[in-house]
């Protein structure tokens, strides 16, 4: 939700760009998705229960964190809002208060949690302490970077900036990693598991990831970071194949007849199906952040009314800018652009540049032709003081994708909850 309104909103572009808000709301979602995985090996296996709990803890005391974080004005950022100083105060307070109780009883308490599943490591539970390890580290590198600043300043160790080049050095291999068990863990059975039957089974989609990076090499032959590129694709293309295969297995496709087939996928458990359309959601998502982070193209200039410029294959032409204009608390400019593609009239496209009287604040309003192949997003900024503007204008392929995919993930952990067994086992 924050990244759709950060795209669609600040006009700058972008739907990320590692903000110490925005990782304020990241980290307890990272840990909240590790939590959701291993309650399901203390409902089935009866084991990590205390690591469970632990979790939790974790998943809400992060949560308070990133409120605080919003709320106090610790931190300089246009997603923080309604600073108060005194308010930053309680929150923190009550912060410490929680965690620090919540710490103590789990401390004393925890010893007493008896784990009733043992397990080898090559099962499908040990995938899913996988999946918790390196969610659980990616968690920790986004704190670490995003709070370290603050710690530097706070014990005078000068000003210290952590942006994007650490967090995608650092995040970006934990998430391969985790894609990759991912895809194969389903397969594995409870208890021990036998990852050759499992990579066996997957042989299909190990087929397609290869053509899908090939395809990209052919595709993108002259676009740069070609095989950062084509590994993203990969990656989305092995989890959402390793779904697909998982889904035939169980439903033991062109093994029984069809509608044998059809009635095992009508008896299937809805949690099931929530994690095929969760782990599915995320390939869309990995394939519409990588084709829009590295396959941007990007034009900032000055134009002129009546001037035309190329971008992508559009062609976009000033036809007027209107000066003066009043919201309902705000004063706008507004610029009309004439999109083409060759003669082909697409659409007029009206980017506004605003300024808000209570408080004092300009922000812009995009003009966003969105597709399922790419968004065209035109932006006004301010006047040249010599009858021109400066406008900026991007072309992002495939990055509609990116909210396609978060939305399918959240209908995949809805279709979970649905699930009568999830319900009566209080897993959610």
């Amino acid at each position: 939700g924050g990244s759709w309104w950060a795209y669609y909103t600040l006009g700058w572009g972008g739907w990320w760009y590692w903000d110490p808000t925005e990782n304020a709301s990241f980290m307890p979602w990272l840990t909240g998705t590790a939590l959701l995985h291993s309650m399901i090996v203390v409902e089935k296996r009866d084991a990590v229960k205390a690591w469970t709990i632990l979790l939790a803890i974790i998943t809400f005391s992060l949560s308070l964190l990133g409120m605080f974080l919003v709320r106090s004005g610790v931190l300089t950022s246009v997603h923080s809002f309604a600073s108060d100083p005194a308010r930053g105060v309680f929150i923190l307070g009550l912060l410490v208060v929680v965690t620090g109780g919540a710490l103590v009883l789990f401390a004393v308490r925890a010893p007493m949690l008896k784990d009733g599943g043992v397990f080898a490591p090559i099962s499908r539970e040990g995938s899913l302490l996988i999946n918790n390890i390196l969610l659980s580290v990616a968690a920790a590198t986004v704190f670490l970077g995003t709070l370290y600043p603050l710690f530097a300043d706070v014990l005078s160790l000068g000003k210290v900036s952590v942006g994007p080049p650490f967090f995608n050095t650092m995040f970006v291999p934990l998430i391969a990693m985790l894609v990759v068990v991912s895809a194969i863990g389903p397969l594995l059975s409870w208890k021990r598991g036998d990852l050759v039957s499992a990579l066996r089974r997957l042989k299909w989609a190990a087929v397609a990831v290869v053509l899908t990076f090939l395809c990209v090499l052919l595709v993108k032959m002259k676009a740069s970071n070609i095989l950062w590129g084509g590994g993203g694709m990969a990656l989305a293309t092995w989890l959402f194949m390793s779904m697909l295969v998982e889904w035939a297995e169980r439903v033991r496709l062109f093994k029984v007849p069809i509608h044998e087939s059809l009635k095992r996928a009508l008896e299937l458990p809805r949690s099931s199906y929530g994690m095929t359309i969760a782990h599915m959601g995320l390939a869309l998502l990995i394939v519409g952040i990588t084709s829009s982070s590295l396959w941007r193209l990007e034009k900032i200039q000055v134009m002129h009314v009546g001037e035309t410029i190329d971008v992508a294959g559009y062609f976009l032409t000033l036809k007027g800018i209107e000066n003066g204009l009043k919201g309902p608390n705000y004063i706008f400019s507004r610029a009309t652009f004439v999109t083409k593609i060759g003669n082909h009239f697409i659409a007029n496209l009206q980017p506004e540049k605003r300024m808000y009287t209570v408080p004092p604040r300009p922000t812009t309003n995009a003009a966003i032709r969105s597709t399922f192949l790419g968004d065209l997003y035109v932006v006004l900024a301010d006047a040249d003081n010599r009858g021109g503007y400066i406008t900026r204008i991007y072309y992002d392929p495939l990055v509609i994708w990116i909210f396609i995919g978060g939305a399918i993930m959240a209908v995949g952990g809805i279709v979970s909850m649905t699930d009568r067994r999830s319900r009566k086992s209080g897993r959610y």
